[in-house]
């Protein structure tokens, strides 16, 4: 566990990263459940049934704390996946081996509070380092407590922090990202210019300020909620995922979504139940598309295309393709891309992962020549129309896997030291083979943006490590989903 000081910030580790590591998820939720005595250990089949986070284990770990013990304690630090660290001293319990108790502190994270805060939770899940509980109530609030405008947020799965105002929310998501690139990532921000550091040629770099606009709600473009088959009508719930689990809450409304989706969602809420009514229960539940493009129209069918204008470019595409949905913050997003990739004598752009073209497509002026490489077809098939739409006439798109791009790149024969790559990989990062083919390539600069930061930091640890001379010029976050813990980053490498 490494605290960010007065930010108070921490990234969890809990678990000694493989080369490609997952990111450690954790759930938390509230429950009404009865108190289980202490003797207890085995939950009866009610009690499972009863238990609103899902699976349990039939067998509750008793160590340290008994199962829905209550325990008052303060709140240290905001962890990367947006819950509350605790420390507890547990020296008394030194004598169990099987578990890590070597610095006498032992970890609760709670959702939904903020560092300072006294606090009374509610433990549900020992694990060998760390333990999850509910918030019961907050004794002596922070303040920077702000009221959540939602009624479901204490609920709800989707955002972490509306009890934070948006300038502290932004604060957290920077430093999360400072802690997880010195965690990770091994990199020094305090390097003073010598040594052996990664930053030593670059000793003031610094992570940019996380940037956005002042939009905190209504900025959502796209809404995916979902319904279960009912067993009766008044049983049917449309809506999102209670905190930590796979069941459901009916959400009227949810705020983080745009005005025309949440007129859209609203309306077909009604009429769901209107259908079910006049003919029947279906036997399987759906998750619904609500996607808005241009001039507030709505599109519900993943098959239909839809329009999005970002900056001179008008894109088009199905509405169920990948595609950013903060119309608010992308345009600033897209500048820093392209702030980062033009330059350097860079000439030629390949943007690996490109999906529906949109960096290919907005970048595509300062290039002399510019290539899209994306495994889907109908992305693919998108990214040239809306070219041809929009009369770019340099940008040329491929479609095959960015693990394979090279093969195909080498016999482009562009100069490598005029050559820019764009990297934007799923969540889970990029795999060891494509990163060695990226490095064999040599690109004069490469810019990854990434939605995880955990792995983003991974890679760049084998970036710097390749012996390609590559050294990092600048990392930027961006607050694309204000109220959750979700962030874009954007890092700038250049090769020596």
């Amino acid at each position: 566990m490494r605290s960010a000081g007065s930010n108070c910030l921490s990234i969890i580790m809990l678990n000694k990263p493989s080369r490609m590591p997952s990111v450690s998820k954790f759930s938390s939720l509230a429950s009404n459940e009865s108190v289980i005595p202490e003797f207890a250990r085995r939950l009866s089949k009610k009690e499972k049934r009863k238990n609103r986070r899902g699976k349990q284990n039939a067998i509750f770990n008793q160590f340290p704390f008994p199962y829905h013990e209550e325990i008052t304690c303060v709140v240290d630090d905001i962890a990367n996946l947006g819950y509350g660290v605790c420390k507890v001293d547990i020296s008394h319990l030194q004598n169990n081996t099987k578990f890590d108790t070597s610095n006498n502190k032992w970890v609760i994270l709670v959702p939904t509070v903020l560092p300072g805060e006294e606090i009374l939770v509610r433990i549900y899940k020992n694990h060998k380092s760390y333990s999850e509980a509910d918030l019961v109530r907050v004794i002596t609030p922070s303040p920077d407590r702000i009221k959540p405008k939602c009624q479901y947020f204490n609920i709800c799965g989707g955002c972490q922090y509306q009890m934070a105002p948006l300038d502290l929310q932004r604060k957290w998501k920077r430093n999360q990202v400072k802690d997880v690139f010195t965690k990770i990532g091994k990199l020094d921000f305090n390097s003073s210019g010598s040594g052996t550091s990664a930053w030593s040629t670059l000793p003031n770099i610094e992570v940019d300020e996380c940037i956005g606009t002042s939009h905190e709600y209504e900025y959502r473009t796209k809404l995916t909620p979902h319904y279960d088959s009912p067993k009766a009508i008044e049983d049917l719930k449309i809506g999102f995922q209670r905190r930590g689990t796979k069941s459901m809450i009916d959400i009227e409304q949810c705020i983080i979504a745009s005005k025309p989706i949440t007129r859209k969602y609203i309306t077909m809420r009604k009429q769901i139940k209107t259908d079910m009514i006049e003919n029947g229960i279906p036997k399987k539940g759906s998750t619904l598309l609500f996607r808005e493009g241009t001039h507030e129209y709505v599109e519900m069918d993943h098959n239909k295309f839809i329009k999005q204008q970002v900056k001179d470019t008008l894109f088009s595409f199905k509405a169920g393709e990948f595609f950013q949905n903060n119309a608010y913050v992308l345009p600033l997003m897209v500048d820093k891309v392209i702030e980062a990739l033009k330059g350097d004598n860079c000439n030629y752009f390949i943007d690996t992962y490109c999906g529906s073209g949109l960096f290919s497509l907005t970048a595509y002026k300062h290039f002399i020549k510019c290539y899209g490489v994306e495994i889907s077809a109908p992305a693919i098939d998108a990214a040239k129309d809306t070219a041809i739409a929009n009369n770019i006439t340099n940008v040329e798109f491929l479609q095959g896997s960015s693990e394979k791009i090279f093969n195909n790149v080498k016999d482009l024969n562009l100069n490598i030291n005029e050559t820019a790559v764009l990297i934007d990989p799923p969540r889970k990062g990029c795999d060891e083979q494509f990163l060695s083919q990226l490095s064999d390539f040599q690109p004069k600069k490469i810019v990854y943006v990434s939605c995880d930061p955990s792995t983003q930091a991974r890679d760049t640890r084998y970036i710097l490590d390749c012996g390609k001379g590559y050294k990092i010029r600048s990392i930027t976050p961006v607050d694309l989903f204000p109220q959750t813990r979700h962030i874009e980053n954007i890092v700038c490498f250049v090769r020596d």
